[in-house]
């Protein structure tokens, strides 16, 4: 298809190239040579007249109107998807569609886990990338950079569609031999010990048991900063710190001779993590069959 002498796959390649800002990493993902790849982006710039990707060192950066361009592009991309293309007989044992998907490792554990074995008899030719919500954020998915995300309530955008997938509670980790703490603890005690907490790239906020803690006045020392739950568990070892994660983690990761596994000395709100998506993919039927696959996997998480 050509819109304005502009051929449609030139923007496919386009929202690729502007999402990796890499002539490699892109040619893959376009199944193309970095000869070709190059030979679009050319044809890129001479249509748009702008760099659109700049050279700078050993990595390309976009140029401000290329970043203008990146949400409009992806926002159309996505549109085609969900509403046209999107409208084609499904079969999910053939479809080789790709998916990105912002959850975190406790989501992929407890939840993934459990599609993704199905899936690999059911769709096996599907693929998937993940991408962690402590640097990525709802608007990837607004821009449809991404095809799900999967978050605490307290993330969930308004205007796209959402749907609830698991009901935990957070408790709290210790090492074995931490003397400081023992079945029973106070708060002052919780306060006053070092604690490790999962971080930030792009998202300017700490993890989600921050949120919960400090909006109810109690203060954590956080003496250690991870990337996710299964390098939290790590830091927390043979070390008089603590650590707050969700339980159905905790129990899969820390219910062993090396970790005390602690309610937390103060009532907590519970942990709900919803899946999300844009609203242009809410009746592509690829896309809402993987989602009811994975509502359907995470009944077991919901009381």
């Amino acid at each position: 298809m050509r819109l304005e002498q502009l051929d449609l796959n030139l923007l496919v390649a386009l929202d690729i190239l502007l999402e990796e800002q890499n002539i490699t990493k892109s040619a893959e993902r376009l199944h193309l040579s970095q000869s070709a790849t190059s030979g679009i982006l050319s044809r890129l710039r001479t249509y748009f007249e702008d760099d659109l990707l700049v050279q700078i060192g050993r990595k390309m950066q976009p140029t401000p109107f290329a970043l203008e361009l990146q949400g409009p592009v992806s926002g159309v991309l996505a549109t085609i998807r969900g509403s046209i293309i999107g409208k084609r007989v499904f079969d999910p044992f053939n479809s080789d569609r790709h998916f990105k998907i912002i959850a975190s490792d406790y989501v992929i554990q407890t939840v993934f886990s459990r599609v993704l074995a199905d899936l690999s008899s059911s769709a096996p030719n599907l693929t998937f990338e993940f991408l962690t919500p402590f640097s990525h954020d709802t608007s990837l998915l607004s821009k449809g950079g991404a095809d799900i995300m999967i978050a605490p309530d307290i993330v969930v955008v308004d205007d796209h569609p959402s749907e609830k997938l698991i009901t935990d509670e957070l408790v709290c980790i210790a090492d074995k031999n931490n003397e400081l703490i023992s079945d029973k603890f106070s708060i002052e005690q919780f306060s006053s010990l070092g604690h490790v907490s999962i971080g930030f790239a792009k998202v300017s906020h700490l993890s989600i048991e921050k949120w919960m803690i400090e909006t109810m006045g109690i203060k954590r020392k956080v003496e250690i900063i991870t990337n996710d739950f299964s390098t939290m568990i790590y830091t927390v070892l043979n070390s008089k710190r603590l650590a707050v994660l969700p339980k159905y983690f905790a129990l899969k990761h820390c219910s062993d001779k090396d970790f005390k596994i602690l309610p937390l000395p103060f009532d907590a709100p519970k942990l709900n993590e919803s899946i999300m998506w844009h609203p242009t993919l809410d009746s592509d039927p690829v896309h809402r069959w993987l989602r009811e696959k994975i509502i359907s996997h995470s009944a077991i998480y919901r009381k």
